[in-house]
């Protein structure tokens, strides 16, 4: 009797983690995000679907600043809008330098960059698919 439960518990684990409630979670956060970055004037936002890139997550966005000061004002918005829709950062990196900072929301990672920063990296040119 004890090997039933197993399998039963197992299943319905196994549809909990895999079935269709992760997939509008990651919809909701992306809006989240959007959100957050057009509250706080991010420019030239950009969004990737990586999904056929990465199975680490989803959705990579790219945006810009103005200042040091934007660009950690901008992550910091994302995260606090995104805490409180309930989505808990994995990290954030960068914040003490604000030229490059980085969100790890699991499955969407914001990156909030200068502009002189972003166009060394080439972060777009990096995830594009042709």
């Amino acid at each position: 009797m004890s090997d039933v439960r197993r399998k039963s518990v197992r299943g319905a684990r196994a549809k909990r983690v895999n079935g269709a409630r992760h997939k509008p979670a990651a919809i909701a956060l992306d809006q989240v995000v959007a959100k957050a970055l057009d509250d706080m004037k991010a420019v030239n936002v950009q969004v990737i679907d990586v999904r056929k890139l990465s199975d680490v997550f989803d959705t990579l966005v790219v945006a810009s600043g103005t200042s040091d000061r934007h660009v950690r004002s901008i992550a910091e918005r994302v995260v606090e809008k995104a805490k409180a829709a309930g989505f808990r950062p994995l990290g954030v990196e960068g914040q003490k330098t604000g030229e490059w900072v980085l969100v790890d929301l699991r499955d969407v990672v914001v990156h909030v960059m200068l502009p002189r920063v972003r166009e060394l990296y080439g972060l777009e040119k990096l995830w594009a698919v042709s």
